[in-house]
């Protein structure tokens, strides 16, 4: 295992992990990649549709199981991990924002934040408090108990984002959270996750748009299956 000069291992690292789904004929989803995204750190891939986004998405969320390689989450090799473990690791460490918000459209914004953290079992009044303190924190302690149909789709995505923060991962997973809204609404979202991570917290985000993606630290590019490492030229260098 790799340890950061902090002593803390990196939230993620890859080995070789790669995804061929059974033919006739296999099909390579996601090429064997090495990646390595260290604590704090804000890395955007971008990528065209069918590039292998989603699949790396859904591997890295513990959604699917590479048929290759390795993958250590927060130092933990997550390759012999039963699907009760990968669940409680999901609970653990990581906090997904997808562009569609997936919030139940009869709870109000405090009761989907708050339903984050029935897992845990924690006694309701911390969950309530709890999760008043995240939607404060993005801005929308205001419209705690508005139903998700009376919010815009900006404050629908800040509720999306409470949920995921409100269990305090190690790491926010992001699939093109901009993608529903206009360019004005996108603008503060981003500034949400800017100042998120200017406040320590790890993000990755996965995106079409170049211009979200430079908002990175690191971009990625993904294309047919196959991550680089953006280089200051055109094109660049395997991961």
């Amino acid at each position: 295992m790799n340890v950061a000069p902090t002593g803390r291992p990196p939230v993620i690292e890859l080995d070789g992990l790669g995804l061929t789904y059974p033919g006739p004929p296999p099909v390579a989803a996601l090429h064997p990649c090495d990646l390595r995204v260290e604590q704090g750190e804000f890395v955007t891939i971008v990528g065209p549709s069918g590039s292998g986004k989603s699949t790396l998405l859904n591997v890295l969320g513990l959604l699917d199981d590479p048929t290759q390689g390795t993958y250590l989450l927060q130092g933990e090799d997550t390759s012999s991990a039963n699907d009760s473990r990968k669940a409680a690791l999901r609970g653990r460490h990581i906090g997904f924002v997808f562009q569609s918000f997936h919030l139940l459209p009869h709870r109000t914004a405090q009761e989907n934040v708050e339903l984050a953290m029935l897992y845990q079992r924690k006694p309701r009044r911390i969950r309530r408090r709890k999760a008043a303190e995240v939607l404060t924190r993005v801005g929308l302690a205001h419209r705690a108990q508005a139903l998700p149909t009376q919010l815009s789709g900006g404050e629908r995505q800040r509720v999306a984002i409470s949920r995921a923060l409100v269990s305090e991962p190690s790491l926010l997973l992001c699939d093109e959270p901009t993608g529903n809204l206009d360019s004005e609404t996108a603008a503060s979202i981003l500034g949400l996750l800017d100042q998120l991570h200017h406040d320590g917290m790890t993000i990755l985000v996965i995106t079409h748009d170049k211009q979200v993606a430079e908002r990175g630290q690191r971009i990625l590019t993904i294309r047919d299956g196959v991550l680089f490492e953006t280089a200051p030229v055109e094109g660049g260098v395997p991961c």
